[in-house]
């Protein structure tokens, strides 16, 4: 019998050394390593939202301060009257919390849609907001020097919001908050005001581009117009009530990708068709090839998706996949959600694993050098318009990456993922 146990015994310690091996493989490979660190905590929640798409950069220039929402609750969609506050957390005085402002203009999967100025990166960042009795949305521009707003970008007629600001820090888009709250719930603000209530393809509502410094807004494209332009070419997309979803800038500021949805009879995607046109509002152009539901761009006219279970690269101005991203398997969900690093090196690619956890697997484009990260808990929140997604941020030097965790004290909180290359 003690022969027995003791063979038993070596062998659990076997099995459990590859494992731990095995384990170990993912935080590291060849040269790139990293770790995890958790940068918030409760008892309040802290989350900065939408995926690290286009530049998306939670950090200011100088990498000090991050921005974050901060509430009390994380249980519910917000309502009008439960405001998040506005902050940064300040990494050179001991990851300190320090509140600015309110918004009443947020929701959990995107946050409030904070961009950080490009022509101000240190100092200045936009947020989205709504006034408390009208439910009117609007954008506005905040100084950390002054700790004051500086500009709100207000539209009485059609209030919309920011949805993604221009590299080159000269305009950035807006659509109907209120209108996605009714087709598409989990992106969109509760009880905002909406202009096209029972209209499918309004005439005065689609993508708007605003000037940053003149604060004047034109109609990119109207939904009466991709109505029109697309009859015959998309299913249904003359009875479906038309949303837009994801408006992303190029790197050059000179192309917008954008998805063109569509609700119809309770079916929230039942119109799901990728387009992209130019900032001058020409080129509006239906692509045929989906590439999935959360594409990122690339270098140049080129936007990074998936195709099948492949992590492919697509070309907007000739309409093909021109090429591939890693090996078969380097990618377990290439329709996760992913983003570009900043110095054009990295990919990184987040998706949901059994268990309600998220996992991260970061490439090295030069040479295929890639780690799958241990894994993040989602909680309670896998699914549905609370769920936590796996959204990485990068910073400015292409080092680190903000992620969200739902902590054992039932917070939600912001990670750090900290890269090395020895």
């Amino acid at each position: 019998m003690k022969a027995g146990s003791d063979l038993d015994k070596i062998m659990k310690a076997f099995v459990s050394l590859v494992l731990t091996l095995s384990y170990l493989s993912t935080l590291c490979a060849g040269d790139l390593t990293y770790s995890a660190s958790q940068l918030t905590h409760g008892p309040k929640h802290h989350f900065f939202g939408y995926i690290g798409q286009s530049l998306t950069i939670p950090w200011n220039q100088s990498g000090r301060f991050i921005l974050c929402l901060e509430t009390d609750f994380h249980d519910h969609m917000p309502r009008p009257n439960e405001p998040a506050k506005v902050c940064v957390v300040d990494t050179k005085d001991g990851n300190r919390i320090i509140p600015l402002d309110e918004s009443r203009a947020y929701n959990f999967q995107q946050g409030t849609m904070f961009y950080w100025n490009p022509a101000s990166a240190e100092h200045q960042f936009f947020f989205n907001d709504r006034e408390p009795d009208t439910g009117k949305v609007f954008t506005t521009l905040y100084d950390l020097d002054h700790r004051k707003r500086v500009h709100e970008y207000r539209f009485e007629e059609t209030p919309v919001g920011n949805s993604g600001v221009a590299p080159n820090g000269e305009s950035f888009l807006a659509i109907n908050y209120a209108r996605m709250d009714r087709l598409r719930p989990v992106t969109g603000y509760p009880e905002a005001f909406d202009w096209t209530v029972d209209q499918t393809a309004p005439s005065d509502d689609g993508i708007f581009l605003v000037d940053i410094e003149s604060g004047s807004k034109t109609l990119l494209v109207s939904f009466q117009e991709m109505r029109d332009r697309f009859i015959g070419k998309i299913a249904d997309v003359d009875k479906a009530s038309l949303y837009i979803n994801h408006t992303l800038w190029n790197r050059n500021s000179d192309r917008i990708y954008f998805f063109l949805r569509g609700r119809l009879d309770g079916k929230a995607m039942w119109v799901n068709t990728p387009c992209s046109i130019h900032p001058d509002g020409t080129n509006l152009t239906l692509h045929e090839t989906f590439i999935g539901g959360h594409p990122e761009w690339g270098e140049g006219n080129r936007v990074i998706g998936r195709q099948e279970d492949r992590q492919v690269v697509y070309d907007v101005d000739r309409k093909q996949i021109v090429d591939e991203i890693g090996q078969p398997g380097d990618f377990p969900n290439p329709e996760g959600d992913i983003s570009f690093s900043p110095d054009g090196r990295f990919l990184v690619n987040g998706f949901g694993v059994p268990g309600g956890k998220n996992d991260y697997v970061i490439f090295r484009m030069e040479d295929g050098t890639h780690i799958r990260t241990e894994s993040f808990s989602r909680g309670p929140y896998r699914s549905g318009e609370l769920r936590i997604d796996p959204a990485p941020r990068w910073n400015r030097e292409s080092n680190r990456i903000l992620i969200p965790n739902w902590c054992e004290d039932d917070t939600r909180q912001m990670f750090i993922l900290s890269l090395s290359e020895n």
